[in-house]
C-alpha cells in the first residue's frame, strides 16, 4: 500500500463530515434499548462527572432508554461501568471493552506515576504503597475508608487537608510517606499505570473505587500496546476525519506520546481536505464519508459534556466563533446544546418541579418551525425518559 504521505488529499465537504459523524455517534438515528453498551463502545464512552449526563448522552441515541435500565445495567449486572479514562476524566463505559479505554490511556497516567515518583523518590516505597491500595480494594472503599486502612492496618501516618477536587475544598485524607504528603484520592491516578479501578456504588456522600477484576464479571484485561491500536482505531471512527492533534487532545496525552500510537495505523489511513483544512480518516470508513448525506434535518438535545463535542481541538465544526464562549465555557464547562444537522444552534437547560419538566432552549438565531417541531418531540422524549407526567417547551 502506498505511503498515506504521499497520498494526494480526497476532498469532501463539511456537512458530509456533519452527516458521517452523527451516523458514527447514533445521532442520525437511536438504536435500539438493548445496544446500550455498543453505542457507547461507538461514541467513545459517555463523560460522567455528572451521572445523569452520562444518561442523557445515551437517551440521545438510544431510542425508548430508560434510566431504570441504565442503572440497572450500572450497579447490578456490571456490563456498564463508570472509570476514568480519556483524560483522566471520569467515564460511563462497557465493561467487557473497558481495557480499550483504560490499558489504551496508561501513557496519560503515567504521567501521575512518574510525578508520584519524583515526590516519594523510591520506586519501591512507592510499589509498596500501592500494592497496599490494591489490597484494600478488592472490594469498594471510600477515599476515607482507604486513608484508615492505611493508618490502621498498615502504620502510615494521614493528614486531612482540602483537596476534595474540582474547586472542592472540603477536607480529603492525605497520605505521608516518606517526607512528602499525597492525597489518598491520587493515588488512584497514580495506579491506573499498573491496574485498572471503577467506580463502586456510592456510600452515603462519597463515592467508592474498586478494582476491575473484582467487579467486572469474566474480566477481560488487554496488554497496553493492542489497547492502545484499538482505542485510536474506536476515536477515528467515532471522530473522522481528524489529526494527531485531535487524538492526543481527546486522549489526554502530549503529542509526542500519541505520535506512535497514530503511526501505528498510519498504513490504514486516507488523507482527506475538508474545504481546506486537512485530516485523515480510516480508509474503511471512506466510503461511508463519501456518500454521508442528510435525509431532513437531524436535531438533538446533547447534555452537559456530550462526547460528540468533544473530539477535536478545533470547535469550528460545532459552532461559530461568536457563540463559541457560549458552549464551550469557563473552568471546563460545557453547555448542553442544540444541535441541529450536527452543529450547536442553541443552548438548553431543564428543570423538574411537581412532576413537571419544563424545558428552555435559546437558539442562537431564529429558527423554523420546522426545527420547532423537532425540538418539542425531543423534549416530549425526554419527559418520558425522565418520567415526568407533564413537559413544557419555551423556545426563545
Amino acid at each position: 500500500m502506498r505511503d498515506p504521505a504521499e497520498q494526494r488529499p480526497i476532498p469532501v465537504s463539511w456537512r458530509q463530515v456533519a452527516a458521517f459523524r452523527l451516523s458514527q455517534h447514533h445521532l442520525s438515528k437511536r438504536q435500539p434499548s438493548a445496544s446500550m453498551a455498543s453505542v457507547l463502545a461507538d461514541m467513545g464512552g459517555a463523560q460522567s462527572q455528572v451521572l445523569s449526563a452520562a444518561q442523557m448522552s445515551i437517551w440521545a441515541r438510544v431510542r425508548g432508554a430508560k434510566i431504570p435500565q441504565m442503572n440497572s445495567a450500572i450497579w447490578d449486572d456490571h456490563t456498564l461501568v463508570m472509570a476514568w479514562a480519556m483524560r483522566r476524566t471520569m467515564f460511563l463505559l462497557p465493561s467487557d471493552q473497558l481495557a480499550v479505554f483504560v490499558r489504551g490511556t496508561t501513557r496519560r497516567a503515567a504521567y501521575h506515576f512518574r510525578q508520584a515518583l519524583s515526590r516519594i523518590g523510591s520506586k519501591e516505597r512507592l510499589d509498596e504503597l500501592l500494592d497496599t491500595v490494591l489490597g484494600a480494594l478488592e472490594e469498594p472503599r471510600t477515599r476515607s475508608d482507604l486513608g484508615e486502612i492505611l493508618a490502621e492496618s498498615h502504620g502510615y501516618k494521614l493528614k486531612s487537608k482540602a483537596g476534595g477536587g474540582w474547586g472542592n475544598k472540603r477536607p480529603v485524607p492525605w497520605v505521608r510517606v516518606g517526607g512528602t504528603l499525597l492525597p489518598v484520592g491520587w493515588l488512584l491516578h497514580v495506579i491506573a499505570a499498573r491496574d485498572i479501578i471503577v467506580s463502586g456504588p456510592g456510600d452515603g456522600n462519597e463515592a467508592t473505587y474498586v478494582r476491575a477484576d473484582k467487579w467486572i464479571p469474566d474480566w477481560k484485561d488487554m496488554p497496553i500496546e493492542e489497547a492502545e491500536r484499538k482505542l485510536l482505531v474506536k476515536y477515528l471512527r467515532a471522530f473522522g476525519p481528524s489529526t494527531l492533534q485531535d487524538f492526543a487532545l481527546w486522549a489526554g496525552m502530549y503529542v509526542r506520546d500519541a505520535k506512535p500510537i497514530w503511526l501505528s495505523e498510519a498504513q490504514n489511513l486516507v488523507h482527506v481536505d475538508v474545504e481546506g483544512w486537512k485530516a485523515s480518516i480510516l480508509q474503511s470508513d471512506l466510503p461511508d464519508l463519501e456518500k454521508a448525506e442528510f435525509d431532513g434535518p437531524v436535531v438533538r438535545l446533547l447534555p452537559y459534556f456530550d462526547s460528540f463535542v468533544l473530539g477535536h481541538k478545533s470547535h469550528r465544526n460545532i459552532v461559530d466563533q461568536g457563540n463559541h464562549k457560549k458552549v464551550y465555557r469557563d473552568q471546563g464547562w460545557v453547555s448542553p446544546v442544540l444541535l441541529v444537522d450536527g452543529r450547536a444552534q442553541g443552548i438548553w437547560s431543564h428543570d423538574q418541579n411537581k412532576g413537571i419538566l419544563t424545558v428552555r432552549v435559546t437558539p442562537f438565531s431564529r429558527i423554523s418551525s420546522r426545527i420547532s417541531s423537532k425540538i418539542k418531540e425531543e423534549t416530549s422524549d425526554l419527559g418520558r425518559f425522565l418520567e415526568c407526567s407533564g413537559v413544557k417547551t419555551v423556545i426563545a
